[in-house]
């Protein structure tokens, strides 16, 4: 087969086309206000073997077959699309012949419609291949950076505000549960009556050292040029889709909690409660163009999150820890990245466009936590534990005593995502190059600059003083709860 029949400017342009007369393919699954997405189809049947070996290392691997499928969808489509070719000429040239003719037009005619019917059905046939090859493009995650661990297992960059040659000694009343509750911070089982279990009231201190935490988080990204910005905690469903946050198959958690609508409304977009401020911080570029002069773009949000799947993981039920509603700071960016879009991307690639960035955010993350005084330790996380679109990730995990039984003691904090042109080619983020001529898609990257629950928790836990029934303040919190340098007895 000739390269030009493989040519996707040729067959799948020409398909895009005759989807306008066809409405039913692409907007039963989506509504057409969603972002149009445009997945790498043309990476994905150059690099079979790739995106097989991907699924496999990201614990996906119930899509392993879908690179092949996606190419052999290709191969079959350029097929049909050559096979037209001819019959397409002869309508044409028979339309010109029934223009031309001013006798009897009946038999010229009734060859041109029987044609014509062999055409639509091809080509119906053709649109339905591209639909199927774009949804499963679409389902596959997002390729994995050659520094990220492959045997499960995160890798130690280092230690924060701790040496493992003499950790520190921890009472066994260390507890943030029993902590809230014997310093009037924490009411669990007031919530419980409330809302149902995962969610909490925060009291007293408890609440005030909630706004500490959210005002020096985003002071700290402020001063290093992040701009700040409140974003909505409804989303419709496909922009939470388009960031990646779905299950990778029908018998995984789905975090997203969505929200009913009325009989009236049955026809729009869906509707969620948002995860994370990633979702509705990506969606502020969704289906637009930044120019390339105004990138890197740095933004700050502080929002209420919630997560459906909280309670399913056993002891993490205890506490803070894991919760369904909860608030935090997230730090989202969109940068440049000028490379030929078949191009597998690679670490040295994004040295100089998305991984400074990406970088950025964790040196914050470091910041925070290291002036918060919190035992930390920094890990390259493994490709199983990547979401579906990080390239890579990495985690600063803080010492919870509680905890002990469960990972030494140590629980996610942070967390920080490069995520390349995955999210932007769902979502339809481009850039605009200064010269006006080309739109390539944004890289985005994506951070926590603040899990509240979480850090309070740990503050809770690593504050605590047994022999005084008292939780000292982290010194750099102290001017936003009142020049106050502990919780407990006055």
């Amino acid at each position: 087969m000739s390269r030009a029949r493989l040519d996707p400017r040729g067959f799948l342009l020409r398909c895009r086309r005759n989807y306008s007369t066809s409405p039913r393919y692409f907007q039963e699954a989506r509504p057409a206000s969603a972002p149009k997405q445009q997945p790498p189809i043309t990476q994905i049947r150059n690099n079979v073997s790739v995106y097989e070996n991907n699924a496999v290392v990201r614990n996906w691997a119930s899509h392993k077959d879908l690179p092949k499928k996606i190419k052999d969808q290709f191969v079959a489509a350029s097929e049909i699309d050559h096979s037209l070719r001819e019959p397409r000429r002869k309508v044409k040239d028979l339309q010109k012949q029934v223009n031309a003719t001013k006798g009897d037009k009946s038999q010229v005619i009734a060859e041109m419609k029987s044609i014509r019917q062999e055409v639509a059905a091809r080509e119906a046939e053709l649109a339905t291949l591209e639909t199927e090859m774009h949804n499963l493009a679409i389902s596959l995650p997002n390729l994995t950076s050659e520094s990220t661990p492959l045997d499960d297992e995160p890798r130690l960059i280092r230690y924060i505000n701790y040496d493992p040659a003499s950790p520190p000694q921890y009472p066994d009343s260390a507890d943030h549960s029993s902590i809230g509750e014997k310093l009037k911070l924490l009411d669990f089982s007031s919530a419980s009556n409330t809302s149902g279990w995962g969610f909490y009231y925060l009291l007293n201190e408890g609440a005030m050292l909630e706004q500490a935490l959210v005002q020096y988080a985003l002071s700290v990204a402020m001063r290093r040029g992040w701009s700040m910005t409140t974003p909505p905690s409804l989303v419709y469903s496909h922009i939470a889709n388009s960031c990646g946050f779905q299950p990778r198959d029908q018998n995984d958690e789905q975090q997203i909690w969505q929200v009913s609508q009325p009989e009236k409304d049955s026809g729009k977009p869906t509707r969620s409660l948002s995860a994370t401020a990633e979702i509705p911080l990506a969606g502020i570029h969704a289906n637009s163009v930044i120019h390339e002069q105004d990138l890197p773009i740095r933004m700050v949000g502080t929002s209420r999150c919630y997560r459906a799947e909280a309670g399913a993981r056993g002891v993490d039920t205890k506490g803070l820890y894991r919760v369904h509603e909860f608030t935090k700071v997230e730090m989202f960016g969109w940068t440049n990245c000028p490379l030929p879009e078949e191009t597998i991307p690679s670490d040295d690639s994004l040295t100089e466009w998305s991984g400074p960035l990406w970088q950025e955010m964790v040196d914050i993350q470091v910041e925070i936590l290291t002036n918060l005084g919190l035992p930390c330790r920094l890990l390259q996380m493994p490709s199983t534990d990547l979401g579906a679109s990080a390239f890579c990730k990495i985690d600063i995990e803080a010492m919870f005593p509680s905890r002990k039984s469960r990972d030494g003691g140590w629980g996610e904090v942070t967390s920080a995502s490069n995520c390349t042109d995955y999210q932007s080619r769902r979502l339809n983020t481009r850039i605009l190059d200064a010269a006006g001529s080309r739109k390539r898609f944004a890289h985005t990257v994506n951070g926590t600059t603040m899990a509240v629950p979480r850090v309070l928790a740990a503050i809770l836990e690593n504050g605590w003083r047994e022999d005084q029934g008292c939780v000292m303040i982290p010194e750099v919190l102290r001017k936003y709860m009142g020049d106050m340098d502990r919780i407990g007895p006055k």
